[in-house]
């Protein structure tokens, strides 16, 4: 029985073959540019995570600053005393603590802080409506906008300032924002990328900050960040 040969110079044949070829030389490209784009944007994540930590371990309080007031974004103590020893040394003439927790009384911090009960009745304002670092933003939006402030004091913790940062300036674009950092402990002159904890902290705070940047981009998941009804 005699067997069909395929004739190289046969038309059809060649245009299958320069098809198959043409369609396999695609792919090869895809599949590099594919991986070229994924080394790229993990470059760039791992880059700006650099960047973060770097910025963040080197953060300092300023010295001799001064200004209209002072916001503190509650989460922990150490926050509210060093906001309340600014107000003491009159680095602002009023202070709003943002994010007080409903269960938490005016009493209870003024106690906390060891702070006299006329510079809590005179200066301090309670912000309760906040819930995350959005509502915060929103709180000192309206606080900064009543009372007529240019410039305030921004205290928070070190690793969450880049974030509280943008979303206050996004709120209240026209106020002067002036970082005042609290340290727990001095990331620069330690090796703080050997302390797991430390690593892990900055690692959950910078991919909150690109989710903030990508919601930014994208206009989707901002929301107000305040409860729904009034705490006394």
């Amino acid at each position: 029985m005699a067997m069909s040969r395929i004739d190289p110079d046969d038309e059809s044949t060649t245009t299958t073959r320069n098809g198959w070829l043409s369609r396999r030389g695609r792919l090869r490209r895809f599949v590099r540019i594919t991986i070229l784009l994924f080394v790229v944007i993990v470059g760039a994540v791992f880059g700006g995570f650099l960047w973060f930590a770097d910025s963040v371990a080197s953060m300092r309080p300023p010295s001799g600053t001064k200004a209209d007031a002072i916001i503190v974004l509650t989460g922990g103590y150490l926050r509210i005393d060093q906001a309340v020893g600014l107000l003491r040394d009159g680095v602002g003439k009023r202070l709003l603590i943002s994010g007080v927790n409903p269960a938490t009384s005016r009493a209870q911090i003024r106690k906390m802080t060891q702070s006299s009960s006329d510079l809590f009745a005179c200066c301090v304002d309670m912000g309760y409506q906040a819930v995350d670092t959005i509502g915060n933003a929103n709180e000192a939006s309206k606080w900064i906008k009543d009372r007529g402030y240019t410039s305030v004091v921004i205290v928070t913790n070190n690793y969450h300032m880049h974030r509280s940062l943008h979303e206050l300036r996004d709120t209240s674009p026209d106020t002067n924002f002036i970082a005042y950092p609290v340290i727990n402990s001095d990331l620069a002159r330690t090796n703080w990328f050997v302390n797991p904890d430390v690593v892990r902290t900055m690692i959950i705070e910078y991919i909150k900050f690109v989710a903030v940047a990508a919601r930014d981009i994208t206009g989707v998941g901002k929301g107000n960040g305040l409860r729904n009804s009034d705490t006394p």
